[in-house]
């Protein structure tokens, strides 16, 4: 093998990690992703010819440069940094090649239906034997395992959500209907939990020499983001149902709509609140407005959330957002991408940076988040198209001949 490394300069937080990721669209890629943005070797398989259909032709479309294909912006910004090959793991060669990066990763992250892996012969157990350190992480709708009428049932962002119970909690009450959390919440939590559960696989199998397989259900992840809802039922027999953006045991949290456009704002007990009062002329000592601040839907509670909005109504979001955080209340405009990408704050921390894409050329995005002070993150290339990396994978990391190469792609196997 002529090289041991994809990374020429080595860099951030995870450098020396390699990565096998065979997922598509969300969760499983954009968790390898991020892992890539913090010096991670990652090294994404793609289906042979088309690539991952559905991420790479999800719009809006960039234009591409000459003689290649138009990229998806989705595409562009989340799939930076990572080495793409092409690979049909379905055929006796593509097992072979499948087992030989296996063999040279210490995480293997997929998110196909439960038991595809096992259907193509590379289940678990066969993978692991040629790498016994190896963590292995399965995303899927529902769990490996459980009711047998799940486990093979298809799962995207929406059900996860609707399934989780997140989705009966975000929105206004009826007759509105249940909302999503968007852009596709749903799999960006599911990644989020794939990624620090691959680490912590990681973890014990460095110190160990043990792999292990995690088994990591999309509803599941969302599910555990409801705070104490389920407490609140097994133990008190209560079921949380949508309230809009108002928190339901204390105000203000809330959007305010102002003259030209909204803000959040959230002021606790204390001196936030107490000034809140006096920035709408009320006296903090009356204990009707103190009542207020709990009793929420109580006359009292309801005549200051109606000051409160008439007060923003009359005033500009920057009017507002300056006067409430110089009184040390909790105050942001609701931003949206031009305010985003103009925001001083977002300027001076360095959010947006530019890369250079192998589609679409240069191109201006989200950094790496979050920031390291000693081993910083950084994108050192941008997507790439279908393919681009066959050769330096199969030719210079496994050390495939030329001719081989050729053959195999001949057989569109890769």
């Amino acid at each position: 093998m002529a090289d041991q490394d994809l990374i020429r300069e080595p860099f951030g937080a995870l450098q020396g990690v390699k990565i096998l990721s065979t997922g598509t669209l969300i969760a499983g890629p954009f968790a390898a992703e991020l892992a890539a943005e913090m010096g991670a070797e990652v090294i994404q398989v793609e289906r042979t010819k088309t690539g991952d259909r559905g991420w790479r032709q999800f719009g809006p479309m960039l234009p591409a440069q000459a003689g290649l294909a138009p990229v998806s912006t989705v595409w562009a910004q989340e799939r930076r940094n990572m080495f793409c090959v092409t690979l049909d793991p379905t055929t006796p060669k593509g097992r072979e090649i499948f087992l030989k990066l296996a063999a040279r990763a210490e995480i293997w992250m997929e998110n196909a239906k439960a038991g595809t892996w096992d259907k193509w012969g590379l289940d678990d157990a066969t993978v692991r034997g040629v790498n016994p350190r190896l963590v292995i992480t399965h995303v899927s709708g529902f769990g490996q395992d459980g009711d047998p009428e799940f486990r093979s049932r298809p799962s995207y962002d929406y059900i996860g959500q609707a399934m989780g119970g997140i989705m009966d909690q975000t929105g206004f009450p009826d007759p509105s209907p249940p909302t999503r959390g968007a852009p596709w919440l749903g799999d960006y939590i599911a990644a989020l939990f794939s990624l620090w559960s691959s680490l912590a696989g990681l973890t014990y199998a460095r110190a160990t020499g043990k792999g292990q397989s995690i088994d990591l259900a999309q509803y599941e992840a969302i599910h555990r983001l409801l705070g104490g809802t389920m407490i609140e039922y097994f133990e008190r027999g209560l079921i949380r149902h949508r309230s809009g953006n108002k928190a339901q045991d204390f105000q203000p949290g809330d959007t305010f709509q102002c003259r030209d456009g909204w803000v959040a704002v959230a002021a606790l007990a204390g001196e936030p609140y107490d000034n809140l009062l006096r920035a709408l002329g009320l006296e903090p000592t009356d204990e009707r407005w103190q009542r207020a601040r709990t009793a929420v839907d109580s006359p009292d509670g309801l005549e200051f959330d109606r000051r409160l909005r008439e007060w923003s109504a009359g005033l500009e979001v920057s009017e507002v957002v300056k006067r409430l955080n110089q009184m040390k209340v909790a105050c942001a405009a609701v931003l949206d991408a031009r305010g985003m990408a103009e925001h001083p704050q977002y300027r001076a921390r360095g959010v947006h940076v530019e890369w250079d894409d192998r589609v679409a050329g240069r191109l201006r995005g989200i950094g790496a988040v979050p920031r390291f002070s000693l081993t910083p993150g950084r994108i050192f290339r941008g997507s790439v198209p279908v393919g681009y990396d066959n050769q330096r994978v199969y030719r210079d990391l496994l050390g495939l001949a030329e001719a081989e190469i050729e053959r195999l792609k001949h057989d569109n196997v890769i």
